[in-house]
């Protein structure tokens, strides 16, 4: 059921102009948690998924609400990670619209165990304006801003644009040359803290990494996607063991805690 917000959403201040209206489905008290946006390419290369999916997992997994836009690649990587309960999905268009529709399954989940936001009434196509605007509300809504990956001249920078004019920290993952140019550049011009260690990144914003896993010794091992050979080297038949209980999984040579 779509249903018009009535209360202001503070965050939102930041932006040039509060929405004139707010519309939603699904659990509005997400709002009130701690928020991080993660936005991004909609065709990450594998190192970029895989960092995705790690970081939402882990973020979530320490009681931090993932907000995303919906989008194709790393947004609907980010709020699958982050758990359909777990996550914030802004979207450029009217919330009786499911775009873009390969997303489908996504946003209904969202819609049934998240929260869906959107300034746009009903029947609202998506425009170029609309996703600048949606943009702009993502990271709003975020304490800070993560950029896993990024062109030059994608829409993702204006969103940087926006989260430094709003005073946000911006921070992205370090790629290799000729990869990412755009989010190269965010770290050469000092515009973006790279994330070299995703459970180190967790505790200096001041929370415990992954707390579901503190006190397993293979899962922390596993958090920042080990090459296969060396977590069986060190580990063992437990590696068998704990993919079969679907702890981890196994992905291009690595191993991904789940």
């Amino acid at each position: 059921m779509i249903n018009t917000i009535n209360f202001h959403i503070n965050e939102l201040n930041s932006m040039k102009k509060y929405p004139n209206e707010l519309f939603y489905i699904g659990d509005t008290s997400l709002l009130k948690r701690q928020k991080i946006s993660i936005v991004g390419t909609r065709k990450p290369t594998q190192y970029t998924k895989q960092f995705t999916a790690n970081l939402a997992s882990q973020l979530s997994n320490s009681g931090i609400c993932v907000v995303s836009g919906a989008a194709m690649g790393v947004d609907a990587i980010a709020h699958t990670n982050a758990g359909y309960e777990n996550t914030i999905a802004v979207v450029a268009n009217g919330l009786n619209i499911r775009y873009p529709a390969i997303n489908n399954k996504l946003i209904q989940s969202i819609e049934e165990k998240g929260l869906m936001l959107s300034s746009y009434s009903n029947n609202t196509r998506p425009t170029r304006y609309s996703f600048v605007h949606r943009n702009e509300i993502v990271v709003a809504l975020g304490d800070i801003l993560i950029v896993t990956q990024a062109d030059l001249n994608s829409g993702s920078l204006r969103s940087v644009e926006y989260a430094l004019s709003m005073g946000k920290k911006v921070y992205t993952l370090p790629h290799r040359i000729g990869e990412s140019e755009g989010t190269n550049k965010l770290l050469e011009d000092g515009n973006a803290t790279a994330i070299y260690n995703i459970e180190q990144f967790i505790k200096d914003l001041g929370f415990e990494s992954n707390g579901q896993n503190s006190n397993d010794e293979l899962l922390n091992y596993c958090l920042n996607n080990p090459v296969y050979d060396d977590v069986v080297s060190k580990f063992g038949h437990k590696v068998f063991e704990y993919e079969l209980l679907g702890k981890i999984k196994i992905e291009n040579g690595r191993v991904i805690a789940l």
